[in-house]
């Protein structure tokens, strides 16, 4: 008779994008095993999202010890932990040194560390999409028997959730919004489309009849500045939204606006219509988000004109001069 499944620990790491995208293997381990207690293993910026998730019971941020010694603390807590079963959805070099850690003992583990019970060994799942990928890996162990791993076909992520325990918000007003998310990684610039043709799409959609909000880190306020000179209504929440704000004001809004990053991500996933510009240096087949969502992508943003944006701004979000 197989062990009853009583403890499990789910690995999530980094960036919020993959996180966003992760939430839905986290909901389909959490089906499978309705009665186990789950801890989530992830690092301090995703913890306060990570506790407001029904998916998971307990959440651990230390994923990434820096030193040896909070290296071997972090191993000898998940040894204590006595885990009967280990879902690496991070699966790196990183999190496959946790299952050595765990020897001559280790747990069941559906990830691709060497000599786990459950490998997921797929030798396309390095080109495949991050929701499709992970659907074939819990396929592979056992949870998953009609995953959906054809390209496009896995559900993607639904954070509506974050909603029931998300604070009232009072940067919004009745008038419909549109959030734009200009910033990004700050180490890869040519994934953002320039700040200047975002101040130009704010401006028209402004004249449209949409209020705008900008989203983004407190390093991303210059960029809000460049939008406000174009349209000084425009509000700037820059530095102020964490991400369960974000998730509740995407959930809201009329239309979401932005980069290839995580916060979009999040805004997708809570039910956002949503336009995501991508340059060369992503791959949209790979890790775009998805649902309610327009793909837009050329080699060189700079070269992406805001006409097309507002092509695209037009259909997923009627104007409210026009209705």
């Amino acid at each position: 008779m197989a062990r009853k499944i009583k403890r499990i620990l789910v690995i999530k790491l980094s960036a919020l994008g993959d996180f966003v995208l992760a939430l839905a293997a986290m909901r389909k381990i959490r089906e499978a095993h309705p009665d186990a207690r789950i801890t989530l293993l992830t690092t301090p910026p995703f913890e306060a999202l990570a506790r407001l998730c029904p998916y998971v019971d307990e959440v651990e941020a230390d994923g990434r010890p820096e030193g040896f010694r909070e290296w071997m603390a972090l191993i000898g807590r998940l040894r204590r932990g006595r885990y009967d079963r280990v879902y690496d959805l991070q699966t790196s070099s990183r999190s496959s040194l946790m299952y050595l850690g765990f020897w001559p003992f280790p747990p069941q583990w559906s990830g691709i560390a060497m000599g786990c019970s459950h490998p997921h060994r797929n030798p396309e799942r390095d080109h495949m999409h991050t929701l499709e990928r992970q659907a074939d890996q819990l396929k592979a162990a056992g949870i998953w028997p009609d995953a959906p791993i054809e390209p496009g076909m896995a559900p993607p992520p639904d954070v509506s959730w974050v909603l029931d325990k998300a604070k009232p918000d009072t940067a919004t007003s009745p008038k419909p919004y549109v959030m734009l998310i200009p910033g990004g990684s700050a180490h890869r610039p040519e994934k953002r489309w320039p700040a200047e043709l975002y101040a130009e799409l704010a401006q028209a959609l402004h004249g449209r009849g949409f209020d705008i909000l900008i989203i983004g880190g407190p390093q991303e306020t210059p960029l809000a500045r460049v939008i406000q000179r174009r349209t000084p209504q425009a509000r700037d929440l820059t530095g102020h939204t964490d991400f369960a704000r974000i998730a509740a004001l995407g959930a809201r809004a009329a239309l979401v606006v932005g980069n290839d990053t995580g916060p979009l991500h999040l805004a997708a996933a809570a039910g956002a219509p949503t336009i995501v510009l991508f340059s060369n240096a992503s791959d949209p087949a790979l890790a775009a988000p998805r649902g309610h969502v327009a793909v837009l992508r050329s080699p060189d943003l700079a070269d992406m004109p805001v006409a097309q944006v507002l092509q695209a701004a037009r259909a997923l979000a009627p104007s409210p001069v026009d209705a």
